[in-house]
């Protein structure tokens, strides 16, 4: 089995020494290099190269610069997809984000870790987790997702929160680690004034 086999089996895999890993991760990175690079009026061109970087996109997406991510083609994103600056995702699993779906600005989505033990982690042994943000979530700013979670739909993710549990769908969580606090209601769609002629 690879390198890349196990990563993807959920498996310790080694992803310093091995060639392919390695470069695919210098391809990405010159691709996200690029795109980070590029006037924010150019969006033919930011949309060329996110069709580049990302594995499968649904629809019209906006991406702010600047965005990064190890592999690119382990993220899939539907329709009406927004992240803010400085969005970090980490897929060496694969991540996969609903329609509606928006992001504040520095969150990092990382499915990947390291061992827990001095020797296996010295060695350059990590893990990675699949992690699925189902639709019309909304992650607040300096959000820190783990590896392996799954944000049910239609939830609110508040901002400054580690989310290592999953969460359910309708609610808003908060906090360091991220708790539910409450549901989302009807009320809430009267939270904030509206401009009425």
């Amino acid at each position: 089995m690879t390198e890349w086999e196990k990563c993807q089996k959920g498996y310790l895999y080694d992803a310093n020494h091995d060639k392919k890993i390695i470069e695919s991760r210098l391809k990405c990175a010159d691709l996200c290099y690029e795109f980070n690079n590029i006037k924010p009026s150019d969006i033919n061109t930011q949309r060329e190269l996110l069709n580049k970087i990302l594995g499968k996109i649904k629809g019209e997406i906006v991406i702010t610069a600047p965005f990064y991510c190890d592999y690119g083609f382990n993220i899939e994103v539907g329709e009406n997809f927004y992240t803010n600056h400085n969005c970090t995702i980490l897929d060496a699993a694969k991540v996969t984000f609903g329609k509606n779906v928006f992001i504040g600005p520095n969150c990092v989505i990382t499915t990947s870790g390291h061992a827990l033990d001095k020797e296996g982690r010295g060695s350059g042994l990590e893990f990675a987790y699949p992690i699925t943000v189902k639709d019309d979530v909304w992650i607040g700013a300096n959000v820190t997702i783990m590896p392996g979670i799954t944000i049910e739909s239609g939830t609110v993710i508040g901002a400054g929160s580690v989310v290592t549990k999953d969460i359910p769908s309708g609610v808003v969580a908060v906090g360091n680690p991220c708790k539910v606090i409450r549901q989302i209601t009807e009320e809430d769609k009267n939270k904030y004034k509206k401009f009425d002629e």
